[in-house]
């Protein structure tokens, strides 16, 4: 069961940049990394399915009421990314967005959600829809639900 404590704790993205990002964003306090040219970023930490070990990246994310709303796309391959298979198996993870840290509650948009938060998040990033058209999958658009209230960075 990740938590916000988990955040600096986790092992990083194996994929370099994705580490890097997460790294001087978290080093940062959230002050850096978190926005860019308009595009809003947040740490996810997730529990390995298979480990129990914490795990972190970073991911763009947008907001439907008080959720944080993100994309699995993996850059549209044809598996879906490590992170989204890890919170399909424990839903609680930890999340830093800027400077507040909280625990949240992961779930995948219902069918009704999914079509306006696609393209509320097409929007802000739109190469998810060239990443959809290179799939056969359907990308899943994941909420993240608040269950502790937002907390400084310690």
């Amino acid at each position: 069961m990740a938590t916000a404590d988990d955040l600096d704790r986790a092992t990083d993205s194996q994929w370099d940049w994705v580490a890097e990002q997460t790294r001087t964003y978290l080093d940062s306090g959230g002050t850096k990394g978190h926005e860019s040219n308009g595009v809003y970023t947040l740490i996810l930490a997730t529990t390995g399915r298979k480990t129990g070990t914490p795990r972190r990246t970073c991911l763009i994310y947008g907001k439907a009421g008080d959720d944080f709303v993100v994309v699995a796309s993996k850059a549209g391959e044809d598996e879906n990314p490590e992170w989204f298979k890890n919170l399909q198996a424990n839903p609680s993870v930890g999340v830093q967005v800027g400077t507040r840290r909280l625990t949240a509650r992961a779930r995948v948009a219902t069918p009704a959600e999914r079509g306006p938060l696609w393209t509320q998040m097409a929007e802000i990033f739109p190469l998810y829809d060239e990443y959809a058209e290179k799939t056969d999958r359907e990308i899943p658009i994941v909420l993240l639900t608040p269950q502790t209230l937002a907390n400084p960075v310690p």
